[in-house]
């Protein structure tokens, strides 16, 4: 394994260790069990197949949004603004839903290809702004971020789409959803067949739904297009230095655009998926959700690569829902959980301090010998 891997596997190992330890501390400060709070986490983890299904849909926006920042690093771009384009894809999903009403096989994909297009020039906003105005991508993505924000807030109360007597929205069509046996599973003949499969029947109470499988793909296609095109190839020379990529032909500022695009059509699948497979709707913000800014500390931990946000997706999506357990079972506060992920990033953003740790670790080792 080349060194600059090892280096980052180690980083990244020390940066939950420590994540771990300063949850275990303010635990104890708080007067909590650490050992019993930990041993509740881990069984809200493994020990049914119902929370296996909520971790793996918790954890698919997450995947979603920290391969949006992942493939925006690749290119030299730091996509602050992965938030409002989830929010864009989850309106577009909860609109397009809501008023289309198509068979199945035809809205789904319309639904969801719909939420991508728009999120993806949402994106490209902030690219075509860094590429021919050289405006911060940091400043116009965070500006962005709060433009989503209110214009969701804003198309919620729109008469014919807004819920009566609520501040929601109307839910999308039964023909746009991605939840995995919807019906059947309170049909008769479903509840007759998972009461003979407790198993499935357990993991069935979850909301899942095929969000995860287009997380993957995503991955997938990431993949493909970094490393197995040109495109990707252009891609990782402007973001490995652009002033050398100009010089060698490659239009700089097509890419950061391009780059942009795809980054936010990425976002806009974990909205989509979210509506379509988990809330239904769309409702009137108080704050951020946050998917948007999760998916930062995913890419930070997963790497820029295409595989790493799906295991660090999957690692924040089981703290995330195991912590949320840990208030009904102990009393603590869940708070402790955005803690423990907070240290991590912050470890995980510092990997010069691990690359040190062990340097003085092998020296000693060295010495002893």
């Amino acid at each position: 394994m080349p060194n600059s891997s090892y280096e980052k596997l180690t980083a990244t190992f020390f940066s939950i260790v420590a994540g771990i330890l300063v949850g275990g501390l303010v635990l104890k400060i708080a007067g909590l069990p650490v050992g019993e709070a930990y041993l509740v986490m881990f069984n809200s983890m493994f020990s049914r197949a119902n929370y296996v299904a909520h971790i793996i849909v918790k954890s698919t926006p997450l995947i979603l949004t920290g391969l949006s920042v992942a493939f925006a690093f690749r290119t030299g771009l730091f996509n602050i603004g992965a938030e409002g384009q989830f929010i864009i894809g989850a309106t577009t999903a909860a609109l397009a839903g809501y008023f289309l009403d198509l068979h199945p096989l035809l809205e789904i994909p319309l639904v969801l290809l719909l939420a991508v297009f728009v999120s993806a020039l949402w994106g490209g906003i902030a690219g075509l702004l860094k590429a021919h105005f050289a405006v911060h991508e940091v400043i116009s993505t965070i500006m962005l971020n709060w433009t989503a924000f209110y214009l969701q807030n804003y198309l919620v109360m729109l008469e014919g789409f807004r819920r009566p007597n609520s501040e929601a929205s109307n839910s999308i069509n039964v023909s746009a959803s991605l939840t995995f046996f919807e019906n059947w599973k309170y049909s008769d003949a479903g509840i007759l067949w998972l009461e003979k499969h407790p198993l499935l029947a357990d993991f069935l109470r979850a909301p899942v739904n095929g969000g995860i499988i287009i997380a993957l793909l995503a991955a997938i296609f990431c993949y493909i297009i970094l490393h197995k095109t040109s495109l990707g190839f252009s891609l990782r020379a402007v973001g490995h230095n652009a002033d050398a990529a100009e010089y060698g032909g490659i239009k700089v500022k097509q890419k950061m655009t391009t780059s942009m695009l795809i980054a936010g059509a990425l976002a806009g699948a974990a909205g989509a998926t979210h509506v379509m497979g988990v809330s239904r709707n769309i409702a009137i913000l108080a704050s951020m959700e946050g998917y948007g800014f999760d998916g930062i500390a995913v890419a930070l931990i997963g790497g820029s690569g295409a595989w790493g946000p799906i295991l660090a997706g999957l690692f924040f999506g089981a703290l995330k829902y195991s912590g949320s357990k840990l208030q009904a079972a102990l009393e603590a506060p869940s708070e402790v959980i955005y803690i423990m992920i907070g240290v991590i990033v912050f470890f995980t953003a510092m990997p010069k301090l691990f690359g040190k740790i062990s340097d003085l670790i092998k020296k000693r080792r060295a010495h002893a010998r």
